[in-house]
């Protein structure tokens, strides 16, 4: 090939003119494969080559998937998604990203320019997804997931602002709690009496941990001679993730919290762990030692849905309400708040990651705190 070629300068990549009067550009990219940009002027073409290894290098935009003036919404997403693969986020959070991208957002709006994404065309979209019989609370799940990918869009240079912020997402649905009374929960505990996973409906009731760090407690975690109080760490959650069982840290830094048990929960944890030290000796060599607090009869994990099993079957013999495993930390709250401890310290006990979650979630118990408050007032006002 008859082409003049020049000296590069630096980080030019390569340049030359072709026999046609052309100049080309080409620099090595993913896969060791060559993306060429063509020009009339040699400058012409060391801009664009310049400007590819800027937006590769600052941007994080591919050249395989063109300059950042010409990525669609769903190149970047895609990208995106890659970016944030575990263990970056939880498998389970990253799950649901994917599936409101690929099956709702970019259906819609993938083929629209990144730059060119309008607030309007984000409302459009929730507003048709509301329509297709989506619930509020999905639709705000997708809002959720658009907003945290144009939020890294943003710090990366490629668009301006985060226009989900000019849009107005749909709120949670209103969800009516199911609780247990003071008195049905003392019943719970009552028919719980002697049964082997007793000490985890105790603790259930008396700390508002949710099931999977119930399951993911260890006893290296727990405290019982602490002084004043005894007290346990949340360290870990049980999950499963591709159909195994993993052991990992809460998603967030209030739920990595430390708890003060209530002087029944410490007793009963006395119980279970001698009453685990007894069966570990009966099991022997079988005994799969994983120091988990509530464990199965040899020491492996326990199944969520067998405890779930054998809640429900507590429910029936106490004549309770048919609530869920999950409304025992519901219950907490309620009963705490009810009892007029301060809601700050339910939300850290509950490992919200704010006290404005709390009050959200639980607002009417608000009432009858706001009365109490009112009738001090009084108190102190009158003298």
């Amino acid at each position: 090939m008859n082409s003049t070629k020049k000296r590069r300068g630096h980080n030019e990549g390569s340049i030359y003119k072709r026999k046609d009067g052309r100049w080309v550009a080409a620099m090595t990219i993913e896969g060791g494969k060559r993306k060429e940009f063509s020009g009339k002027t040699r400058e012409e073409v060391r801009q664009k080559l310049a400007k590819a290894h800027y937006e590769r290098q600052q941007l994080g935009v591919s050249p395989t998937t063109g300059s950042a003036e010409r990525q669609t919404l769903k190149q970047y997403l895609t990208s995106w998604l890659e970016t944030v693969m575990p263990p970056v986020l939880e498998e389970s959070t990253w799950r649901q990203h994917h599936y409101l991208i690929t099956q709702h957002i970019t259906p819609t709006l993938g083929s629209t320019r990144l730059l060119q994404l309008s607030a309007q065309q984000v409302q459009r979209l929730y507003a048709a997804k509301l329509g297709e019989s989506l619930s509020t609370t999905t639709v705000h799940h997708l809002h959720s997931t658009l907003h945290r990918a144009l939020e890294q869009a943003v710090r990366l240079g490629l668009v301006v602002r985060n226009i989900t912020d000019l849009v107005d997402a749909p709120r949670f649905a209103e969800t009516e709690l199911h609780v247990l009374s003071a008195e049905e929960a003392r019943i719970l505990l009552d028919v719980a009496t002697g049964e082997r996973l007793e000490a985890l409906y105790v603790l259930a009731l008396a700390t508002g941990m949710r099931q999977s760090e119930l399951l993911g407690l260890r006893w290296a975690d727990v405290d019982l001679d602490a002084v004043p109080t005894p007290t346990l760490q949340v360290r870990y959650q049980l999950k499963r993730e591709n159909g195994k069982l993993t052991f990992c840290a809460p998603k967030t830094r209030r739920s990595r919290r430390q708890i003060a048990l209530a002087a029944p929960a410490a007793e009963a944890l006395r119980r279970h762990r001698a009453s685990q030290a007894e069966q570990r000796l009966r099991q022997g060599s079988a005994w799969h030692d994983h120091d988990l607090v509530f464990s199965s009869s040899i020491g492996t994990p326990l199944l969520a849905r067998n405890v779930v099993r054998g809640f429900k079957a507590l429910l029936e013999k106490g004549a309770l309400p048919d609530v869920r495993f999950h409304d025992l930390r519901h219950t907490c709250a309620t009963l705490l708040l009810g009892a007029r401890v301060n809601p700050k310290v339910v939300s850290e006990m509950l490992g919200h990651a704010s006290v404005a979650i709390t009050l959200d979630v639980y607002s009417h118990v608000l009432p009858n705190m706001q009365q109490d408050a009112a009738a001090a007032m009084g108190e102190l006002l009158v003298g």
